[in-house]
Formats: structure tokens, C-alpha cells, sequence
């Protein structure tokens, strides 16, 4: 009787609860490792924010499970060139990259980044997201702190003290040494002076991106000079999104990748990374001489007022819309966004210029970029890349994926579709339709390859012991849906996506979780 009673209190009792094996459990995908390795059956244990199971199909018991059957399992993706800092505070979802299957992005690109990094990055903390985040530190922003706009070699003192900002960056957890040698001040650094500040970084264990000086007529040029860097320097080095500008250079990048492939048989750590879209997205003053910005914009303003000056720079950008950014033709060059009017996005130069009860030519189109750069400037949208280049970039082992986009707010402008499609473009179309590359070289190039790229140890793979970033999509939907005339479209075909061992993504819808954590370089002290 006693005994009876016993075993009746025991199994009511609300002490004795179930042990479960995993906290979640993926179940009958096909896993693509991150590891380049074909694909294999099996399920993706989880505990906290840890993978702690990849194997087999296993009947051991899960307090939460998702069904992978008919999908891919894969890592988390980690974008290596983000603008995201521009909306992660305010669109701190980045339901656009988590559409995607991004789960950590890294910020402070083409020589641009938050300075001092900690504020940043302590803000980051403390701010729930749904993405992880980490930083790099830009050349750009440091020498216009020490310098300013200004087209002169930096003193023996000056690069001293930003040498000193650039070790101070490492300490607070930047990842390496990011440039914009196209941009203002990167343009009017020496080599020696990048060399310099790069050897504090990969002293420290960092990378060094560029941003190259040309992306056109120069690009040879350009990508000898960052393998210089490396070389110098002995630091990693990128070329980060890696492209070939204007028709009259469509088929370049034989020679660029050329480059890239001797350099790494001498020994020089070289890699890629690119976004798989025939247009690029800069600034308006992307067409302007580094001359006429020198200083910024109220130098600018007077330069613009003089007539022997704005004709000199009427003529340069004239011909920068028909050789380099503009293809041949004003219309090729799109407003994403302008300060001055929010209407004229979405229109082209050639649109703009017509308007303006202008005849359509270089020297008109040039004029009305003046106007519309002395208003404050615009964002653009440039078609001028070739699909050939695009593939042949894709196809180098060490190239990585990279959106250089940013988190942006739904429905405003007419931005480039990048932010919304990068991932999903390459496994849609230049995996399932072309066949450009496969499936799980894709994968390694959005995982494993960056993750080891920028040393961030224990995510990129699907392995025990890893951070559980995970990504669940079907190969046969996944694609990109955001084009150039409607990027405010979200991907399609991701079902689920885990940060941290949380889920953000749960059979395609958003959920409310914002697991996503500061990461830190490998200088990084407290």
C-alpha cells in the first residue's frame, strides 16, 4: 500500500521534471558543413548557445525541435563588408540579413568606422540585435582626425600618433586595418603611410581590407599595390569587393585574379571578396577629381563657384560617366538618395539632366552632378559591371561573399539590392540556375572561409564546440527577390535561422529574440 501511494505522489509530482539531451535539436537535413565537404543526412544538436551534436539522425530528446527534412542545414553566414552600423540601432531586427541567412556581419569598411571603437561597441552590448556585429578600423576615419582632408604626406609625429590609434582600435577589438583608398583622405595616403599602420594591426593579429585607389581603367595598379601592402606589412590582406568598372575594361579581372593567384604562389596571403550584382553604389562624388573634394564640402562650394575650376571639373567628370562609372551613358548613373530631394531617387543622371530642360550628353550630365553635389550630394547606383567579371571573381577559391551593404530602413529610397539579395542571389542563381560554382563551395565561401579569414574562431562551421549560428533553406527556393527598380524586397527561401543558439528565424517568420553579441577581434583586451 505504501508503496502504491509512493509511486502516485512521484509520478504527479511537479519536482520530477525530464532531462532532455539538447535544448534543440534539427532534425533530417542535409548538413553542409561550412568545411567545403559534401553534404551528408543528419541532425544538429544544441545546448545554450553551443552546437554540441552533428551526426546522424539520433532518437536522443530535444526540448525544442525543427524540422530540417528536404533542407540544408548550414552556418550561419558572416558578411565581411557591412555598412550595418548606418541602421543597426534603428532596425535592430536586420530582418534583411537574417532573410539571408547572415547571422554576424562586420562593420567599419573602405577606411570608414566609428573612432574610438569602445563607445561603439559597448553601446552594441547593451542594445539587443538579432545579428552579431564586429568592427573594423578605418584609415580614413584616423587620418582625418589627425589630418583632416588635406592632400600632404603625414608627418613622422603624425603617423606615430596614428599608429597609436590604430593599436588602441586593436585593444578595444577590431578585427584589422580597413581602407578606402578611393576615398577622401585614403586618397592622398602613400603607400608608405598604409604600410605602416597596417604592420600595427597584423602585429596584432589583424587583417588588412582595401577599398583599392581604382576599380577601372587603374585596377592592375591598384591590386599591386595592396599585395604591396601585404608584403610590406606582413599582414593578410582583401580585396574587398573585388569588381572591373566601365565597358571599356570588362574582362580585367583575368589579369586582377592573375595578380591575386601569383602573389599567393610567392607566399603572400591574398584573398577576395565580391557581390554578385552588375552595379556598384557609392556617393555621387565617386565621379568627382579628389581634387575638387579636397577639404570638404565648403571647399568645394568655392572651387564650384570659380569658372576656370568648374569647367576643369566639368570636363574630368564628364569623362568619368563616359570611361569609368557611367559606362557610356548618364542614365547608367542612378539616384538611390539625395539630400536635397527625396523624389529624385530612383531617377537617372540622364532623367535629372532632361529635367532640367538640358539635351542628355557628358558635359550636361556633368553640370548637373555639380548642382546636385553643391545641394549636398546623392547616393548612386552605378551599372557598369559585366556579368563575365562578376563569374570569374566568383569562381576563385579564396573569394568570399560580401554584400557592402547595410541595415536599411524598409521602404525609404531606392537603394542598391544588395542589402536585401547578396546570399540568396549566389545560391539561386549562380548555384542553382547557372551553375556557376556548387553548392557547398558556396557555403565555405559564406562561412568557414571568412571565419578563419578574420579569426573568428568558433563560428563558420557546423562542428561540436561552435557557437551555434545556424541557417535552414531550401536549395530549390532560395532566392533573391529585391532588384534594382524594388530592392525592398526580402529573400526567400530560408525557413529557419539560429543566432546563438536561439532562434530568430522560425519557419520563415521573424520572431522577437535578439540574441545577436558583440565580437572582438584578436587584439582585444578588457
Amino acid at each position: 500500500m505504501l508503496r502504491a501511494v509512493l509511486f502516485l505522489l512521484l509520478s504527479v509530482s511537479p519536482l520530477v521534471s525530464q532531462t532532455f539531451d539538447f535544448d534543440i535539436l534539427i532534425t533530417g537535413g542535409r548538413i553542409v558543413d561550412g568545411g567545403g565537404n559534401p553534404w551528408f543526412l543528419g541532425d544538429v544538436g544544441i545546448k545554450g548557445d553551443t552546437i554540441v551534436y552533428v551526426g546522424p539522425t539520433t532518437n536522443r530528446t530535444a526540448r525544442k525541435t525543427l524540422s530540417a527534412r528536404g533542407l540544408m542545414v548550414v552556418p550561419g553566414f558572416i558578411d565581411t563588408h557591412s555598412h550595418g552600423r548606418r541602421g543597426v540601432f534603428e532596425v535592430p531586427t536586420a530582418e534583411n540579413q537574417i532573410r539571408q541567412g547572415v547571422t554576424t556581419i562586420i562593420e567599419g569598411p573602405d577606411g570608414s568606422s566609428p573612432y574610438p571603437l569602445k563607445p561603439f561597441l559597448d553601446r552594441f552590448a547593451k542594445v539587443p540585435a538579432t545579428t552579431n556585429f564586429g568592427l573594423m578600423v578605418g584609415q580614413g576615419t584616423i587620418r582625418e582626425q589627425v589630418i583632416g582632408l588635406k592632400d600632404r604626406k603625414a608627418t613622422l609625429e603624425e603617423i606615430d600618433r596614428m599608429k597609436g590609434m590604430v593599436r588602441q582600435a586593436m585593444l578595444d577589438g577590431a578585427f584589422g586595418l580597413s581602407t578606402g583608398l578611393f576615398y577622401l583622405p585614403g586618397a592622398f595616403t602613400p603607400t608608405e603611410e598604409v604600410v605602416a599602420l597596417a604592420k600595427v594591426a597584423g602585429d596584432m593579429g589583424g587583417v588588412y581590407t582595401s577599398h583599392m585607389r581604382n576599380e577601372a581603367a587603374a585596377s592592375l595598379e591598384a591590386v599591386k599595390e595592396t599585395i604591396q601592402i601585404g608584403e610590406l606589412s606582413g599582414i593578410p590582406v582583401q580585396v574587398t569587393h573585388h569588381k572591373i568598372i566601365g565597358r571599356a575594361n570588362w574582362g580585367m579581372s583575368k589579369d586582377t585574379m592573375g595578380l591575386v593567384e601569383a602573389a599567393r604562389a610567392r607566399g603572400i596571403d591574398v584573398t577576395v571578396d565580391q557581390y554578385p550584382y552588375t552595379a556598384s553604389s557609392t556617393g555621387l562624388a565617386a565621379l568627382f577629381p579628389k581634387w575638387a573634394l579636397e577639404s570638404g564640402q565648403k571647399a568645394f562650394l568655392e572651387r564650384a563657384a570659380a569658372p576656370q575650376q568648374r569647367a576643369k571639373m566639368r570636363m574630368e567628370i564628364a569623362t568619368a560617366i563616359e570611361v569609368d562609372r557611367g559606362a557610356g551613358d548618364p542614365k547608367n548613373v542612378v539616384m538611390a538618395s539625395c539630400v536635397s530631394d527625396r523624389s529624385l531617387a530612383g531617377k537617372t543622371l540622364a532623367d535629372v539632366t532632361r529635367a532640367k530642360g538640358r539635351e542628355v550628353n557628358f558635359q550636361n550630365a556633368a553640370e548637373t552632378a555639380i548642382e546636385l553635389q553643391e545641394k549636398g550630394g546623392c547616393s548612386c547606383v552605378y551599372h557598369a559591371i559585366a556579368e563575365e567579371d562578376i563569374e570569374r571573381i566568383l569562381k576563385f577559391p579564396f573569394t568570399m561573399i560580401a554584400s557592402d551593404g547595410g541595415i536599411p530602413f524598409f521602404g525609404v529610397d531606392v537603394p542598391h539590392p544588395r542589402s536585401y539579395g547578396t546570399f540568396a542571389r549566389v545560391l539561386g542563381v549562380y548555384v542553382r540556375e547557372r551553375k556557376v560554382i556548387g553548392l557547398e563551395d558556396a557555403i565555405r565561401k559564406m562561412t568557414s572561409l571568412p571565419a578563419s579569414r578574420f579569426r573568428i574562431m568558433d563560428r563558420g562551421l557546423l562542428r561540436p564546440g561552435m557557437k551555434a549560428d545556424v541557417a535552414v533553406f531550401d536549395a530549390a527556393k532560395v532566392i533573391d527577390k529585391a532588384d534594382f527598380v524594388s530592392p525592398h524586397q526580402y529573400a526567400e527561401g530560408f525557413v529557419h535561422v539560429l543566432v546563438n543558439g536561439t532562434p530568430v528565424l522560425e519557419e520563415a517568420k521573424m520572431l522577437e529574440a535578439r540574441p545577436g553579441r558583440a565580437l572582438y577581434g584578436p587584439g582585444y583586451q578588457k
